[in-house]
């Protein structure tokens, strides 16, 4: 729908294609979310030597026994300091990373391991998203914000004209309009929202003298005001197709944390990677949270009021850049409690065995 709404602007000349661009918008956006399906595929179930994750499994491997060294230095010391009590549970180490890092012919452990996890958040983000979003708020509150803009665009070139060529301008343009309302009607039902936005225009078209100067001009609108809406939309857009990327980097990188864990420290290079895959997909689940609620909180208020021309460019304003601000915060403060809550875990056990 984003994808739909950004082609709807960039062709709004064209009457017959406005169906065309709706489908083609919603095509593109499934094969984008099935390109991303694709590539995790491509990169974790392929790990021979020549590929990328291969590669980076070998980088892994390399650590791991240059790491060994100290790892063993380390195992000496606190055998002679504590006699056998830390040194046993500290030998786990080298047969996780063993066990991680070995190749089962179809892709190494860890591999099949952070894919499961990705699919695991992406489970959760879709029952958030069907559990919230039944009655397709966020796309109708997408459609809300610019429904108006389309309709300008359209009516926007009669405002220069006069007379009867100025009067089959407005009926041109509201043909145009029609098509996209009957669309949304289409997918959302007859919303009030809709109603209030097809009396506007046909009370322009006959020129019946209920629309005011301040809701004709508001109605119109501007080609800046167009761009900066579809400059925002494309915005949030952008902020998914980063975290996606930024979840592909991080799985990308697990065998070379998985190497370094064998470093004697205190905080395993294993648990900053676990918890900052975790971290993006918290960051995926909140960003999709606050855009559904909010989403709902515009469609369940004023689009449910025929009377009421709200400006509803807060609400772009917010899904380009306040929402990704907020979800990477919270990611970032559930992150942090996940790295302690498995370190001290891991302390725990540590101490038990």
């Amino acid at each position: 729908m984003q994808l739909a709404i950004q082609l709807i602007f960039a062709q709004l000349g064209s009457q017959a294609g406005i169906d065309e661009v709706l489908d083609n918008g919603a095509a593109t956006s499934q094969s984008i979310a099935e390109g991303w399906d694709n590539q995790w595929l491509n990169l974790l179930q392929n790990t021979t030597s020549n590929s990328l994750y291969g590669a980076l499994t070998t980088l892994g491997i390399f650590f791991a026994v240059g790491t060994l060294l100290f790892f063993m230095i380390q195992f000496l010391k606190d055998l002679i300091s504590y006699e056998y009590s830390r040194p046993i549970s500290a030998l786990i180490w080298p047969f996780v990373v063993v066990i991680l890092l070995s190749n089962t012919g179809n892709g190494n452990i860890l591999s099949s391991l952070t894919l499961g996890v990705r699919n695991f958040i992406n489970t959760v983000n879709q029952q958030v998203l069907v559990t919230a979003d039944a009655d397709k708020m966020y796309q109708q509150a997408l459609s809300m914000s610019v429904a108006e803009e389309v309709a300008g665009s359209f009516l926007r070139p009669c405002q220069s004209l006069t007379g009867e060529q100025q009067r089959l301008c407005f009926t041109d343009a509201a043909e145009k309009v029609n098509i996209l309302l009957q669309r949304y009607r289409n997918t959302y039902r007859n919303q009030n929202w809709i109603i209030r936005l097809q009396t506007k225009v046909d009370n322009i078209r006959y020129d019946k003298g209920f629309v005011s100067e301040t809701s004709f001009n508001s109605l119109l609108g501007s080609t800046v005001q167009t761009s900066i809406k579809n400059f925002l939309i494309s915005l949030q857009y952008a902020f998914q197709n980063l975290i996606e990327a930024t979840m592909l980097l991080i799985a990308a990188l697990g065998p070379i944390a998985v190497g370094a864990s064998l470093l004697p420290v205190a905080g395993k290079p294993i648990f900053a990677w676990l918890t900052g895959f975790l971290s993006i997909g918290i960051a995926k689940i909140s960003f999709n949270i606050i855009a559904v609620v909010t989403a709902a909180v515009i469609v369940n208020g004023p689009g449910q009021d025929v009377r009421v021309d709200p400006d509803l460019m807060w609400f772009i304003i917010f899904l380009g850049i306040l929402a990704p601000i907020l979800s990477l915060a919270v990611a970032a403060a559930g992150g942090f409690a996940v790295f302690s809550a498995i370190s001290n875990t891991a302390s725990l056990v540590k101490e038990r065995i």
